[in-house]
């Protein structure tokens, strides 16, 4: 297990170190200064060369790239230009909301598209399988954002059941986070639901299939301890896959969900950041958001071998 996780750190570093170079040039590359904003109207040349010379711009970009990824490697990530707070400050005020969505999120995903693929996988072929597949494909095709205002509209102003948006920290009021979060995880998490579901009935047909599913049916045991304890624990791990993979998305900020919700989260964070050419936190998100990718993955070849322990031995 240790041997695994210490290969998979060696592995990280690299890409880490391409994933904070690409997103480094992109964002040097794009047009438009800053400091001509944060200048004001009048825009004194000296006051931005002084700008400029305060944030090391004027140096060369590789000069600049290093300097900053010597400065992460210390734990520190630069200060925003726009507020000149501290990127790190900013991520981790931002990153409890968003977490706390994603997890949401992923719980309504599970608790809807795996029962829902094991059920249409033991339906196979009947109005129960096609009925749950249609129900994936509207997943699959419905915009998160136009969901969202259809939520509000019916839920909030209509119906008056829950706020229309907003953020509430969970320890600090766990009714009201749950209240404000109902509408967006359900936004979030029956898109990816739909991603489980078709998943889980492909996992789970496959598996159904195999001769040791017929060699327990054979010897009389009940289905359902066929399908349990047998078929669905040698299916996960395709789903860990996609599951660790969807909630890596999810931290990386879902944007139009945090924009109709008024989330403060990371969404709203890196889009403003990107109208504002704040370099710095851009940077930062990217980085921890691809930091947050690596975790999960790690976390899913985790899983793996606590599901499966075979693979321990490979």
């Amino acid at each position: 297990m240790l041997a695994l996780i210490g290969r998979r750190i060696l592995i990280a570093l690299p890409t880490l170190f391409l994933v904070s170079l690409f997103v480094f040039a992109l964002q040097r590359a794009l047009p438009g200064d800053p400091f001509l904003v944060i200048a004001g109207e009048e825009r004194d040349p000296e006051v931005i060369a002084r700008l400029r010379a305060l944030y090391r711009l004027d140096d060369p970009i590789v000069v600049q790239f290093f300097a900053w990824l010597g400065q992460v490697v210390q734990g520190d990530f630069g200060r925003s230009l726009r507020t000149g707070e501290p990127v790190l400050g900013l991520i981790l005020q931002k990153l409890p909301v968003t977490l706390q969505l994603a997890i949401a999120s992923i719980i309504v995903a599970i608790g809807i598209g795996i029962p829902a693929g094991i059920i249409a996988a033991r339906r196979k072929n009947t109005v129960v399988d096609y009925s749950t597949s249609a129900l994936a494909l509207g997943g699959l095709s419905i915009p998160n954002f136009w969901l969202g205002i259809m939520l509000i509209l019916v839920v909030s102003v209509e119906l008056k059941w829950l706020p229309a948006s907003g953020y509430e920290p969970f320890f600090s009021d766990p009714i009201g986070a749950i209240e404000r979060l109902i509408m967006p995880a359900f936004v979030l998490g029956s898109g990816l639901a739909a991603f489980l579901m078709r998943h889980t009935r492909s996992a789970m047909l496959e598996v159904l299939r195999s001769d040791y599913v017929r060699t327990a049916r054979a010897k009389g045991l009940d289905e359902d301890a066929v399908v349990n304890r047998h078929a669905l624990r040698n299916a996960l791990v395709p789903i860990i896959t996609l599951t660790t993979i969807l909630f890596g998305e999810l931290l990386g900020g879902a944007i139009l969900t945090e924009q109709v919700f008024t989330i403060p989260g990371f969404g709203k964070l890196i889009v403003d950041a990107v109208f504002n050419r704040d370099y710095g936190v851009v940077q930062g998100v990217v980085l921890c958001t691809a930091i947050g990718f690596i975790v999960m993955n790690l976390l899913a070849d985790v899983l793996y071998i606590l599901v499966n322990p075979r693979l321990r031995q490979q």
